[in-house]
């Protein structure tokens, strides 16, 4: 059975789509199966991961609305363990399509259910916002990712997103978990962002993961070349954290007999 996790907050610029593809690349690496499911109609994650948007034959579009089957539209990637399920600018009328839909917050799972078997993990980027593409990702997932940018509001940005998080569980997915919270564009020069990191670990220590993700110069460069930092400079400071952060996650999986 894959573990499904959504990477999500509302806010948007805090690392979301770099954490999606990243961490997607460095448990691929770690030789786990891996799909990266694009919910963001911006499709970034999937240029990210070396997609060309352009060659594409549909996308999670076509599986939300027309109930087609996901395993068409599966891309490989040009990094081994790693495929994505892209995302095209069609999926932003997607919101409105689902209004009226039957089970509407139902059709990411639905779909992922067929998938189970084919991956370790599928991780899922959202939108940089509360409506039904992330309502379908969370209802999905097992558990949520939450990066967290190491700036002034970020609490109030966590604590929006646990109430959310709260309301799905009410609703949708009773069982939908707290992955982690990832602190990241973390620059150990500047006090506050310190300050930040020290406050959300008194607050949340146990769901704060070890790794914190820097500020990075090379992982702001390499979306533009279709690369994860690890295949754009494994020796950045970015690359390390990245796969760091891969190795905190696969040590929670349960020992195998």
């Amino acid at each position: 059975m894959a573990k499904i996790i959504c990477i999500a907050n509302q806010k948007g610029g805090v690392g979301k789509t770099t954490t999606a593809v990243n961490l997607s690349a460095s448990l691929a690496a770690a030789e786990r199966r891996v799909l990266l499911v694009d919910m963001d109609p911006q499709g970034n994650a999937a240029s990210g991961a070396g997609i060309d948007r352009n060659s594409l034959k549909g996308c999670v579009y076509d599986v939300l609305i027309n109930g087609m089957d996901p395993a068409e539209f599966i891309v490989s990637t040009p990094f081994a363990g790693l495929q994505v399920l892209p995302s095209t600018g069609d999926l932003a009328g997607a919101e409105l399509e689902l209004v009226a839909a039957t089970g509407r917050e139902q059709k990411l799972k639905t779909a992922l259910a067929q998938l189970h078997g084919s991956y370790d993990y599928i991780l899922i980027d959202c939108p940089p916002s509360l409506g039904l593409l992330t309502l379908n990702a969370m209802t999905a997932a097992g558990s949520i990712l939450i990066p967290l940018q190491c700036e002034f509001y970020a609490m109030e940005g966590l604590s929006h997103i646990l109430t959310t998080i709260g309301l799905v569980r009410k609703g949708l997915n009773p069982s939908l978990a707290v992955e982690g919270i990832l602190l990241t564009m973390f620059d150990g020069r500047n006090n506050l962002s310190r300050q930040v990191s020290d406050e959300i670990r008194a607050h949340f220590p146990r769901e704060t993961f070890a790794t914190i993700i820097p500020r990075n110069v090379r992982l702001s460069e390499a979306p533009s070349h279709g690369r994860p930092i690890m295949f754009y400079d494994i020796a950045s400071r970015g690359a390390a954290s990245y796969l760091e952060l891969a190795k905190e996650l696969i040590a929670r999986e349960a020992p195998h007999d």
